[in-house]
């Protein structure tokens, strides 16, 4: 929220990723503190979750996901 940058990260435990984060306890990502959920895509076994990660981090994952969030965006 504070630099409305995207945070695009892989875990097994959703509300405990983002309970971390909230918490400063990520080294690399308490400097732009609060987090809020916007949206999450749920996979089936790791080696998917890691290349739809690795996707979303690209140029064209970050314009699907502006795409696909355009109207919530909008909002903020």
């Amino acid at each position: 929220m504070k630099d409305r940058r995207f945070y695009i990260g892989y875990t097994t435990n959703l509300e405990k990723r983002l309970t971390e984060h909230n918490s400063a306890r990520v080294e690399s990502t308490k400097h732009r503190l609060p987090f809020c959920l916007i949206y999450y895509e749920v996979c089936l076994n790791k080696k998917d979750a890691l290349k739809r990660e690795k996707y979303l981090k690209t140029t064209w994952g970050k314009r699907y996901l502006k795409t696909r969030l355009a109207e919530f965006l909008k909002s903020i």
